[in-house]
């Protein structure tokens, strides 16, 4: 054990250091090196400063700095932080019953950044994930970009763009789960319906705004949720769309082309069945791995072997953990299962890591070694695809935020008392009011 999908305006990101990056150079040294952006490398050096990689190759031909920490990783596995493209840590929740459609409600203001799922995650080696609303309602709100740092509120997670805001997608669906009683859906084609209507009258609030010129007086007055739909009319936020049966996928497809927005489809229960369609529509795949039968009818012909499917018709995919669907703590298996069903190898690791950030438009920044880029990075006991391997380190930005060593990062990883209670009752214990200070100045709970 060692101690101690493509945005441009999100492109502008990588210029943004990490709050807590450090300073003096670190470089780790003689492990197995997997860069994702290129070929493995047997015995490597990682070198990172400020927040970012700065080099990355053989030993034989990448100094290590003067001055620099060095850690010895031989006989370890060096990869990029793990990127989950759907995600639910946190507790967050987007729209309610009064409608079916909440395109101006934010995942954002409902995340608790304490909460122990976002430490379970780091301990399965996942650095940046796309934290979504639910799926009950065609538009169930914005999604949030987040990288899981150790933070003492939300804003310590964000991602932020250049005009400050956060980064984000927004999750829609389709299928039984948006399907009930009034005001929702009652049918397949009343869901399409009630979307494609909403987007109407976006292109039309857009029109407006062109139309008025600037003039105050004919702008429409201003409409939170048709504000989030002009953003993806225009490509600026990506729809992060759940879907299962392979009717339900040519839907969206259709509604995307309608429309013009840039689409990933979630889950794709069925989509061994139409993988022509979605290679032929230029749509990315993040799909769930289950490995145990039940759950929604609709996802009855869930197949292990979609992402190889997928693959070879040229789709880019991607893995989630859907968490709590699937554990945090067990996403490489996630690739392993890919690799057993006749994915590759390089495809399953990417699905992991760089497809997804190329799925959250984040692809400039992370999901691969490489100079420039954000130091996101994971050392493993061994083989990713590996029953037998454990995340031993994670680090965001330079910044170590897991350690197996550590007791309490142990507990998270393996489960146990104290490993999943992010609220305790005032009367457990005895404390002064400036120990309560401090705690609550670590982001922690006494």
């Amino acid at each position: 054990m060692i101690s101690g999908l493509r945005l441009p305006l999100l492109m502008a990101c990588g210029l943004v250091a990490g709050l807590h990056a450090q300073e003096k150079p670190i470089a780790i040294k003689g492990a197995l090196v997997i860069p994702i952006a290129g070929e493995p490398i047997a015995h490597g050096v990682l070198v990172v400063q400020a927040g970012k990689i700065i080099a990355v190759g053989p030993a034989a031909s990448t100094p290590i700095p003067a001055g620099a920490e060095v850690l010895d990783a031989t006989g370890k596995v060096v990869m990029p932080g793990l990127v989950d493209s759907h995600s639910h840590i946190g507790g967050g929740t987007g729209g309610d019953g009064s409608s079916a459609l909440h395109a101006d409600a934010r995942v954002l203001d409902a995340i608790d950044a304490r909460d122990p799922s976002i430490q379970k995650a780091q301990a399965g080696g996942i650095t940046t994930a796309n934290v979504m609303p639910g799926s009950g309602h065609l538009i169930s709100g914005q999604t949030l970009y987040l990288k899981l740092r150790d933070g003492r509120t939300i804003d310590d997670l964000l991602i932020p763009l250049p005009d400050g805001s956060p980064a984000g997608g927004l999750k829609m669906a389709n299928g039984t789960n948006s399907i009930k009683a009034a005001p929702f859906p009652g049918t397949r084609a009343k869901s399409a319906a009630l979307v494609r209507d909403l987007y109407i009258k976006a292109q039309e609030y857009r029109e407006k705004i062109r139309r008025a010129g600037g003039d105050a007086e004919k702008i429409p007055a201003r409409d939170l949720a048709l504000e989030e739909l002009v953003e993806v009319l225009e490509g600026r936020r990506i729809v992060q769309h759940h879907t299962h049966r392979h009717d339900d996928i040519l839907t969206v497809l259709r509604l995307a082309r309608e429309f013009g927005f840039k689409v990933v489809l979630h889950h794709v229960s069925e989509g061994w069945k139409v993988p022509t369609e979605i290679a032929a529509a230029g749509a990315a795949a993040s799909v769930i791995m289950i490995d145990s039968p039940g759950g929604k009818l609709e996802a009855r012909d869930l197949d292990w072997r979609t992402p190889a499917v997928l693959e070879q018709a040229g789709v880019l995919v991607g893995f989630h953990t859907d968490d709590s669907v699937t554990d945090s703590r067990l996403f490489l298996r996630s690739a392993a299962l890919g690799v057993r069903a006749g994915m590759t190898r390089k495809g399953a690791l990417a699905a992991l890591t760089l497809a997804n950030a190329r799925m959250l438009g984040l692809d400039q920044r992370i999901g691969s070694l490489q100079a420039g880029k954000d130091a996101d990075f994971i050392i493993l006991s061994g083989d990713p695809l590996s029953v037998y391997t454990h995340v031993e380190q994670t680090w965001i930005e330079g910044k170590k935020v897991f350690d197996r060593a550590v007791a309490q990062d142990r507990l998270y990883a393996v489960g146990g008392p104290g490993a999943g209670d992010p609220r305790r009752a005032h009367l457990c214990c005895f404390t002064s009011a400036q120990d309560l200070i401090t705690a609550a100045n670590q982001g922690e709970s006494l």
